[in-house]
């Protein structure tokens, strides 16, 4: 567990991917956000999309967590097991204090009316519709399954190189048109529709969880067999 602990330790002694550029990213797009708002002349609820920008971020602190440091722990005699722990204590932590971010900003934005232009960047109606703890919870699992795709993707490349990694892309991109091709087949897109319509953020929450729990295991079995 000590060993696990320290690469935990080891992913925040780079704070400007983990810590820094988060928040950079986090309030860049907040004030921007802000600004586009009150040029907007509309007095109705103002919606931007810019809260996704440092939830995808952490796919790219995925390939990061693995690029930067693994070569380094494998030099200090640290276990691939250890390694996948502790860079996914790493990813925890900091999902969840993403998610708490975005639970205060939403109160803060329901308190003061938009900022006071009515404008919503941390508050999505849907998203809080089950409380603030599933809204917390439902942005943290979204930046945590972004994380997971991104240390795969990492794994994939250091196992299998480039030429690996493509054929991989390609072939996800390959299955994705024939599931929607499948789906026009069956005639099924109304039926996909309302399927996805009426899911809820805690339905979403559990199988996005499956989801990362899944892509998880894939990227530890293939860094097992991945070289530094």
């Amino acid at each position: 567990m000590n060993r696990t602990l320290t690469v935990t330790r080891l992913q925040f002694v780079n704070r400007y991917t983990f810590v820094w550029l988060p928040l950079i990213i986090l309030g860049g797009s907040f004030a921007l956000s802000l600004m586009i708002f009150a040029l907007i002349p509309y007095d109705g609820v103002k919606i931007g999309g810019g809260t996704q920008a440092p939830i995808w971020y952490f796919f790219a602190v995925g390939i990061m967590s693995l690029s930067y440091t693994f070569p380094f722990s494998q030099a200090l005699s640290i276990t691939r097991r250890e390694f996948f722990l502790g860079t996914m204590l790493a990813a925890v932590g900091t999902a969840l204090i993403l998610g708490a971010v975005f639970v205060v900003g939403g109160a803060l934005e329901q308190a003061t009316g938009g900022w006071g232009i009515n404008g919503y960047f941390f508050y999505l109606e849907w998203v809080w519709r089950a409380g603030a703890l599933a809204a917390g919870a439902f942005y943290a699992v979204c930046a945590l399954l972004l994380f997971v795709i991104g240390f795969l993707g990492s794994t994939i490349y250091k196992r299998a190189g480039a030429l690996g990694l493509t054929v991989v892309l390609v072939g996800t991109g390959l299955l994705l048109v024939a599931a929607i091709w499948l789906i026009g087949r069956a005639d099924a897109w109304t039926r996909v529709g309302e399927w996805m319509a009426g899911l809820s953020v805690p339905a979403l929450i559990v199988g996005m969880l499956v989801a990362t729990v899944a892509v998880g295991g894939i990227a530890f079995a293939t860094l097992r067999r991945a070289t530094p």
